[in-house]
């Protein structure tokens, strides 16, 4: 009996890629689907790679047509905040209107099971709470109300079309593939840990601290981490919970508690046991103090266990693939 194949929109990006390699260990063939703007042919090594981009109605439905996929997996996304407030057209039409596309080339071909991979920064500046499903949103940037009009799209698509979803709310991605064969890697770089790592490798003069008099026990911002390896499980139980069956369903991953940027700093020294260069700057405009949300009912509901959430843990796998190298596509 043939394997059932998943299509994984940015298959060739940094959660894509892992999620691909979570679907072949499932036993699916995971199809990844990609434009390769932002991620890796290098990490396309899990199962086919069908190139093109969302924006073409064509081109979807003929990969539908081809591989028949049980599910969509949805990673494929614009993702910076500051660009996305610079340049909201390019969110909107990358995000929102490339989606619909697939939405309508998914439901044309029968394909109603759906996991999307949404954000937290569709709760907008909600400071110092720990953020669940049933947080308002209300977000404060056109990356985070793209996501938001997504979700809306899923809903609407669910009663017109009996399309599935489970959608997942989530900060901070870190971390990489304990066996070493696929990690984080951006051009240009915009996450902390790759940062941090890349100011001890000597890839860059220093990390530079945003802010160092926020209300905090040491004066910077905390945000919330979730390893790459543990994300992509509750992705899984996603789609397991839908091909059971059940209904639509949002669910936040975190761990409730969130580190500080120096926290993040000084653990990155006790793995690498190396030091790391550091300059204090002033604050950035949009930053919240602290950023966090919890799991409850991902853990109650899909039985997911984060036990890879620990910060030395991805820091260390984080590592671990960092001195290898960038991709090279």
């Amino acid at each position: 009996m043939a394997e059932e194949t998943v299509l994984v929109t940015g298959g060739g990006g940094y959660i894509g890629s892992h999620c691909c390699k979570a679907l072949r260990r499932a036993g699916y063939t995971p199809v990844a689907f990609d434009n390769f703007v932002t991620g890796w042919r290098e990490a396309v090594r899990f199962g086919p790679l069908e190139e093109g981009d969302l924006s073409d109605r064509a081109r979807l439905d003929e990969v539908f047509a081809r591989w028949k996929p049980v599910a969509v997996m949805h990673f494929a996304a614009l993702s910076q905040v500051g660009e996305s407030i610079r340049d909201p057209g390019r969110y909107w039409r990358g995000n929102v209107s490339a989606t619909l596309n697939l939405i309508e080339a998914a439901t044309a071909a029968g394909c109603l099971d759906f996991v999307f991979s949404s954000t937290c920064a569709t709760y907008g500046e909600q400071d110092g709470v720990v953020l669940d499903e049933d947080t308002m949103q209300a977000p404060i940037n056109a990356y985070g109300a793209s996501k938001r009009a997504i979700e809306d799209m899923l809903r609407d698509f669910s009663i017109s079309a009996c399309l599935r979803h489970t959608i997942f709310r989530y900060f901070n991605v870190a971390g990489a593939d304990p066996d070493g064969e696929i990690g984080e890697c951006h051009v240009p770089e915009t996450h902390l840990i790759p940062l941090v790592l890349d100011a001890i490798s000597g890839r860059r003069d220093a990390i530079t601290i945003f802010g160092t008099d926020y209300k905090t026990p040491d004066g910077t911002c905390i945000r919330d981490y979730v390893h790459v390896c543990d994300l992509v499980d509750a992705h899984l139980a996603g789609l397991e919970w839908l091909r059971q069956g059940n209904s639509n369903r949002v669910f936040c991953l975190g761990t409730g508690q969130g580190f500080s940027v120096r926290e993040v700093i000084e653990a990155a020294s006790r793995v690498t046991g190396q030091p790391v260069p550091v300059l204090e700057g002033a604050r950035r405009e949009g930053d919240a103090t602290q950023l966090v949300c919890g799991s409850t009912r991902a853990r109650t509901e899909l039985g997911w266990d984060p036990q890879r959430s620990v910060l030395e843990d991805m820091i260390s796998d984080a590592w671990r693939w960092h001195q290898r190298g960038a991709y090279k596509n």
